[in-house]
């Protein structure tokens, strides 16, 4: 009898099996909570009369708001440009074998860093408390400038400068990262061909560093945008202070708030779908690349898990 059995079970085929999927119930009622969720919170946006939809659709291109983000990307653009070449000074410095320059490397990004965004703001736009003028002297030729510090920290000029020096900090360590990720055998070949360490940096360690600094300074470009909304409290005509100078006439606020809210996803979506081109491009010798095009990169400006804050 065993015997008969066992044969029969030998003369089984994979194609007589019936496959039986595993249930995941637990899967299908969350999944139904979340859409149920979901349906409530597009019922609820959709049908309050608070949020006043044409209205929204009345300012989303209104001459101010336009005038607002074009501020905002002007902002966005002249800070990380800055704070990258501030980051990059930084970087190389803490990475110096001089004591004193790994110090002041450190120091910087302790405090820049450490403060938070806002009081570096409030802290430059108050500088005149401290130095009323602003005067350049030079040795035989006397005073050079002079002005009112008022009149050169203009509210913009302001933003810059607090938001580069502390953007910057946060650059330094995503370079330095990037630079320490290459490998040191890189840097002795060249050394052994002769090459100066300046032309070793240049040539050889940050082309090849760029694959590692790119995604995450492309990410915090992202938050530097989102952050440049801080500027509205020293009247710095941006994309949220434009809408507060309507608001504050009209009182229509959650219109004018949802106003910036989709310009900021806007302007979110094509950086993050720029950042995945770039991404794409410098880490081009990796064969396991996700395969480029539009499709990917929108999904890749869609996914939230790509925010990642170094």
């Amino acid at each position: 009898m065993s015997q008969s059995l066992g044969a029969r079970q030998h003369h089984l085929r994979v194609e007589d099996l019936t496959v039986v999927p595993l249930r995941h119930v637990w899967l299908w009622i969350s999944t139904a909570v979340v859409l149920a969720l979901l349906a409530m919170v597009f019922w609820t946006v959709g049908t309050n009369e608070a949020y006043d939809w044409p209205a929204v659709g009345r300012y989303l291109f209104h001459p101010s708001i336009l005038r607002g983000v074009v501020n905002t990307l002007m902002l966005t653009v002249t800070i990380m440009v800055l704070a990258t070449i501030i980051g990059t000074i930084i970087a190389i410095m803490r990475l110096s074998p001089s004591r004193i320059l790994r110090t002041f490397a450190n120091a910087y990004i302790w405090f820049f860093r450490g403060a938070p965004a806002l009081i570096q703001l409030i802290f430059w736009f108050n500088i005149s408390i401290i130095m009323p003028q602003i005067t350049l002297s030079l040795p035989g030729l006397g005073v050079v400038f002079s002005a009112r510090t008022n009149d050169v920290m203009t509210p913009f000029l302001t933003a810059v400068v607090a938001l580069a020096l502390h953007e910057a900090g946060y650059m330094a360590e995503i370079i330095r990262a990037g630079i320490t990720s290459v490998p040191p055998g890189q840097t002795e070949a060249a050394a052994t061909l002769g090459m100066s360490r300046r032309k070793i940096l240049w040539r050889i360690v940050l082309p090849q560093a760029m694959r590692f600094i790119v995604p995450p300074t492309g990410n915090e470009a992202i938050n530097l945008m989102k952050a440049t909304s801080l500027v509205s409290v020293i009247a710095v005509d941006d994309l949220l202070y434009s809408a507060q100078t309507i608001y504050a006439r009209t009182f229509e606020t959650i219109p004018l708030l949802s106003v910036v809210a989709i310009w900021y996803l806007a302007m979110v979506t094509i950086m993050s779908i720029g950042q995945h081109f770039l991404e794409r491009h410098f880490g081009r010798s990796d064969s396991r690349g996700d395969g480029g095009g539009f499709r990917a990169a929108l999904r890749t400006a869609l996914n939230p898990m790509r925010g990642r804050r170094t």
